[in-house]
């Protein structure tokens, strides 16, 4: 187990943060992995955060077990599980610091698309492309491909099923049912890679009761508090964590 108080620092928020996501705050989540590599690489960031996104997903799918859309998850699961793959290459094949590179750009893009979205009022905008099955197909992959690297597949899933502006529960619902399958579907290459050690199992342990009391706290809070002054924060924070990330992942690859 990791016992190293700094860790902690970040791992507690970053958890907490992940048990907001899953019970409904769609988004946030992504700055979980980013946060927890500030204190440990992003591989093992990403290895301690997997089994405790397993156990919340129990939690957020049962919460929401009953509103949720068939057809996004038919058209974008078997996508997701080739993004999976490419995700699995990449980590195999290329250097640390490319995985942290692109971590951080993945949460840079994402959280100054979204303050565009939000400061354009692109959502009606952005309601021109529902329906286009090809777009869905692509939204898979990508978020297939990034929460494989980096737990970070909420934005192009996002990107995707937000402008059809579906009922809030049922959005929230083929959310949890989505990634709790893609979750297990990363298991195989996490231990093909050899990212389950005793140390990050171990950790991941510590950390359950936090994320899913934190999950609860999720579903509870979802119905009741505005997010979007809350959204803004975190987009700002993913800003800044992103970016140390993406810099330190690029002075890696060109020491």
């Amino acid at each position: 187990m990791i016992t190293d108080p700094w860790f902690y620092a970040f791992a507690v928020p970053a958890v907490i943060l992940l048990g907001l996501a899953k019970g409904g705050f769609a988004g946030i989540g992504v700055i979980a992995v980013p946060l927890m590599a500030l204190a440990v690489s992003p591989v093992v960031a990403a290895s301690i955060t997997l089994p405790i996104l397993i156990v919340q997903d129990v939690v957020s799918v049962w919460a929401f077990r009953k509103t949720w859309d068939r057809g996004i998850l038919i058209l974008m699961l078997p996508s997701a599980a080739v993004g999976i793959f490419a995700g699995f290459a990449l980590a195999a094949f290329v250097k640390p610091g490319a995985v942290a590179l692109a971590v951080g750009a993945v949460s840079v893009v994402f959280a100054l698309q979204r303050l565009w979205l939000e400061r354009a009022r692109a959502p009606v905008r952005a309601a021109r492309v529902e329906g286009v099955p090809w777009r869905g197909v692509l939204a898979g992959i990508a978020a297939g491909f990034t929460s494989q690297i980096s737990h970070a597949g909420g934005p192009p899933f996002q990107m995707y099923v937000l402008p059809k502006q579906l009922a809030r529960d049922v959005f929230i619902g083929t959310s949890a049912i989505f990634f709790a399958v893609v979750n297990w579907i990363k298991v195989p290459a996490y231990l093909a890679l050899g990212q389950f050690s005793h140390q990050s199992l171990a950790t991941s342990a510590v950390l359950l009761p936090l994320a899913i009391a934190s999950t609860w706290a999720g579903v509870w809070l979802v119905r009741r508090v505005p997010g979007q002054a809350f959204y803004r924060i975190i987009y700002g924070l993913l800003i800044v964590v992103g970016g140390k990330l993406a810099w330190d992942g690029a002075v890696s690859l060109m020491a």
